[in-house]
């Protein structure tokens, strides 16, 4: 695969590739295309360069006898960022390493997949970062990112959408979707938005009161 680096400018998003199952090659190129910075985390890397990718950063623990300069000299140049935090996972360091540098978002891919106890820590942990970074996690059959308390955005019909709450969400209301919200309360292991859908071509609105509610936009 080729190298990205088409786009240099830090208010695009940047790209973080973690070590769940992988995505569609063609969506790999896609964010690599528009991705001003690469970011890799260190239990991913060797699968990284097997693809040709060209990586900006490299970031984790480095434990397990984990060898920085083998890839500090295959990637030159390659800024290598040693975070031995054990309190965080190492998706979270890359997300404190964007919000250091003030780059305002960040796509994720391969933090699905593989371990469920990694998927959802990945998914869930997004909310600690609200106010920080805008967060999307992609894999091929879904895009996933945080509710601001109003939403809109176009859609076809038929699209589908799950609206899955972390924790306890109030005055869920939303337009333009078959099974339509109204003031409800959405929790989790008791009562999601799972597997809606758009109704017709437009505008859809989705608004909540109190709480943390994702967002994901699915296809088979």
């Amino acid at each position: 695969m080729s190298s990205h680096h088409i786009v240099r400018d830090d208010q695009e998003p940047a790209l973080i590739i973690a070590n769940g199952a992988s995505c569609n090659i063609e969506l790999l190129g896609q964010l690599l295309e528009w991705s001003p910075l690469v970011i890799v985390l260190d239990s991913a890397m060797e699968r990284v360069v097997e693809l040709g990718i060209k990586v900006d950063v490299l970031l984790g623990d480095f434990d397990r006898g984990f060898d920085t300069n083998y890839y500090k000299e295959k990637q030159f140049p390659l800024e290598i960022v040693h975070r031995p935090d054990q309190n965080k996972t190492d998706l979270e360091k890359a997300f404190d390493y964007l919000v250091e540098r003030k780059i305002p978002a960040a796509n994720v891919v391969w933090a699905t997949g593989k371990r469920a106890d990694h998927t959802i820590t990945n998914l869930t942990n997004i909310t600690q970062y609200r106010d920080l970074l805008k967060i999307v996690v992609l894999d091929d059959h879904s895009k996933v990112f945080l509710l601001p308390k109003k939403f809109e955005k176009w859609y076809s019909a038929d699209t589908p959408i799950s609206l899955i709450p972390i924790g306890n969400v109030t005055g869920v209301h939303s337009e333009n979707l078959f099974y339509p919200l109204t003031n409800d309360t959405l929790t989790i292991g008791y009562r999601t938005g799972s597997s809606n859908h758009v109704i017709m071509d437009g505008m859809v609105t989705i608004a909540h009161d109190q709480g943390d509610l994702l967002l994901m936009e699915c296809w088979d």
